[in-house]
């Protein structure tokens, strides 16, 4: 049986997640602290005691999901099970990426939630509040996504940027595009089509300066061949060349998503079994819905965790 550890991306945040594991395990909780640290302020008060409005906002999610995917990470090793020892690939969601790359050891701890930190202001500030937009489209595969942009777009930006499975797509860009899309998609025999609570327009052209923020973050930060290949997001396949992995990670801010593709690559290189490490059970959802013949367990809880030592 060959196993990919797999790390969500934002959406799954919730005020509590991680504090249980960081109670059973002193691993879990030193990862808390360390991020805390290298942030300089205490993140792990707002996701355990916060409120949810200000946990959601994309500097604070994007670290703070980190810090729990690897904090789950640490409780499994202390159980015994290292992404090494137990995974084939590592692979993540958008911001989820970074995760695996820190879980398999091609980031620091520390450096990884200085970089998502970054990451999220910059995507935050790169289009101003209402100027973009993003929308699932349900019930069209991404080539029909791909042609309802096209057509939305007018002159402005409109693109697929997550290709999650095959009956989700969503687009992202102007709002004016994005919303000429919902209708478009509905033309086309969506089911449903609808804007989602999101406070830019993620993984499009508009994210540019952004990627660029991420050129120059990047550049300054030590990264190694991870342990185990990172199926990355922007090709779809696994890569384990520190340059390339940087590269990759800037174009990951303008480019898509192919959380779908990537799940088929991992399928074909002989994944059966999927772990999803950290908040919540999206990807799981997602999974069983590309690669119909493999099995999914979630693992964000110390109960979790117990049951996967078997």
């Amino acid at each position: 049986m060959s196993r990919a550890f797999v790390f969500p991306g934002q959406g799954a945040q919730t005020i509590g997640m991680g504090r249980a594991l960081a109670e059973a395990y002193p691993a879990a909780r030193a990862v808390f602290d360390e991020v805390d640290a290298a942030l300089g302020e205490k993140l792990s008060a707002l996701v355990w005691e916060g409120d949810i409005e200000t946990l959601t906002l994309t500097q604070n999610a994007q670290p703070a999901l980190m810090a729990t995917s690897i904090a789950a990470v640490r409780a499994l090793e202390a159980e015994g099970i290292t992404v090494a020892g137990h995974a084939a690939f590592v692979a993540g969601h958008s911001l989820g990426e970074y995760s695996a790359l820190c879980a398999a050891g091609a980031l620091g701890l520390a450096d990884t939630a200085r970089l998502l930190r970054i990451r999220g202001l910059a995507m935050q500030e790169a289009v101003p509040v209402g100027v973009g937009a993003m929308a699932a489209l349900l019930g069209l595969d991404f080539a029909a996504a791909t042609e309802v942009a096209a057509e939305a777009a007018q002159g402005e930006v409109c693109q697929a940027a997550n290709d999650n499975d095959p009956a989700q797509v969503v687009v992202s860009g102007h709002r004016g595009a994005v919303e000429r899309a919902l209708d478009i998609a509905k033309a086309k025999g969506a089911k449903r089509a609808l804007l989602l609570p999101v406070s830019a327009p993620f993984h499009c052209a508009l994210m540019q300066p952004a990627a660029d923020r991420m050129a120059e973050a990047l550049a300054g930060v030590v990264v190694t061949a991870p342990v185990v290949p990172v199926v990355v997001n922007v090709r779809a396949e696994a890569v384990s060349a520190p340059d390339r992995i940087r590269d990759l990670l800037v174009e990951q801010v303008t480019g898509s998503v192919r959380w779908r593709e990537s799940v088929l690559w991992m399928e074909a290189a002989g994944v059966t079994e999927f772990w999803e490490i950290g908040a919540g059970k999206a990807l799981s959802g997602m999974i069983k819905r590309i690669a119909k013949e493999a099995t999914t367990r979630a693992i964000g809880t110390a109960e979790d965790v117990l049951a996967a030592k078997g």
